[in-house]
């Protein structure tokens, strides 16, 4: 396989995003929504992202969109303004090659040049090995598991929580603005 490069995503990249996490929500346990967003709706969640500041990024393949990720807010509260979730989706062509691994570490590093403090990664389902088995090779530990929180292809769904620490995590007061929340 050729070497992926990792890049910003840009809008012409969003309708194979689209395809990408659409083949999640329909067949997969990863995202909990159940009607895959079409094209509007994802552009308005990538300039949301970005607006803030965030990275949102894309693997590609030989010309192709093959995975994408990116980092969002935790929550909207001005507290969480140092903490982001991240989201890493992977075309099942491609799975089994090391973009999600290549994309999530691009995404703490850029987080961590913005000064943030906590990365988590909520991860849908607990049977989602492979999501589990990137974060924790990317350093991330098990936070906690909630039980039986989503319905999803006709059966309970948990969510488990990963966390990584960024710069000095909860260790010294942030040194930087964090982002501009609430």
């Amino acid at each position: 396989m050729t070497v992926p490069v990792v890049r910003d995503a840009a809008p012409g990249d969003l309708e194979a995003v689209c395809a990408i996490y659409a083949e999640d929500v329909l067949g997969g346990t990863g995202t909990f929504e159940l009607v895959p967003p079409d094209l509007v709706e994802m552009t308005r969640r990538h300039a949301s992202v970005v607006a803030l500041g965030l990275p949102w990024l894309v693997a590609e393949v030989d010309g192709v969109i093959a995975a994408y990720a990116y980092a969002a807010p935790f929550r909207l509260r001005a507290a969480y303004r140092y903490t982001v979730e991240d989201s890493v989706y992977v075309a099942s062509a491609f799975h089994g090659r090391g973009l999600g691994r290549s994309l999530l570490e691009a995404l703490i590093v850029r987080c961590e040049a913005m000064g943030l403090r906590q990365m988590l990664g909520v991860i849908g389902d607990s049977a989602n090995a492979g999501s589990v088995a990137l974060h924790s090779a990317c350093g991330f530990t098990p936070a906690g598991t909630m039980a039986a929180v989503g319905w999803k292809h006709d059966d309970w769904r948990d969510v488990v929580i990963m966390q990584k620490a960024l710069n000095q995590g909860g260790a010294s007061a942030p040194d930087a603005v964090g982002m501009p929340l609430d």
